[in-house]
């Protein structure tokens, strides 16, 4: 079931051109936000913002966050997602990573340069790495899973 439930966590990452990011300020106070990605090996996610977004703030002085990727347009009770948490960080050596981002022409990004992303210009290139994945253990509405017994949603762990 394992390779199964990474298969489809591959192909929603695959799938999809925007993951949330779960963030938090200083204080505590939440904040989420949908950002363009593109991943290196399901393990590393990239995304384009200014460190002065909500989101780049609260990473710089907490980089640890939550990440989820999902296909919001499938019929209610049938949606999976990608769970995630991860550590994420400004990236300094551009020419490498962007190499990997925005990924594929055919996801819609457009292609960056290092001047772009540096001074004095707006935007710099994040990174998350993920330290985990977990998706929704599949079973019937309203029916136990057989593997754990539960009759109510929860998330199991895969290695994409």
């Amino acid at each position: 079931m394992n390779d199964d439930l990474a298969a489809m966590a591959r192909s929603i990452i695959d799938a999809n051109v925007y993951v949330t990011l779960a963030t938090a300020s200083q204080d505590g106070t939440p904040w989420a936000n949908p950002v363009f990605f593109a991943h290196d090996g399901y393990r590393d996610f990239y995304w384009v913002s200014s460190p002065e977004t909500v989101h780049s703030r609260n990473l710089a002085v907490r980089p640890r966050l939550s990440m989820v990727v999902f296909d919001s347009q499938v019929t209610p009770g049938s949606g999976q997602a990608v769970y995630m948490s991860a550590t994420a960080r400004q990236v300094t050596d551009l020419e490498p990573a962007l190499a990997i981002y925005p990924g594929d022409p055919s996801r819609g990004g457009r292609p960056m340069t290092a001047d772009y992303l540096s001074a004095p210009n707006p935007y710099r290139l994040y990174v998350a790495s993920a330290d985990d994945h977990h998706v929704l253990c599949p079973r019937e509405t309203g029916v136990p899973c057989s593997p754990h017994g539960l009759s109510y949603d929860h998330r199991i762990a895969v290695t994409p």
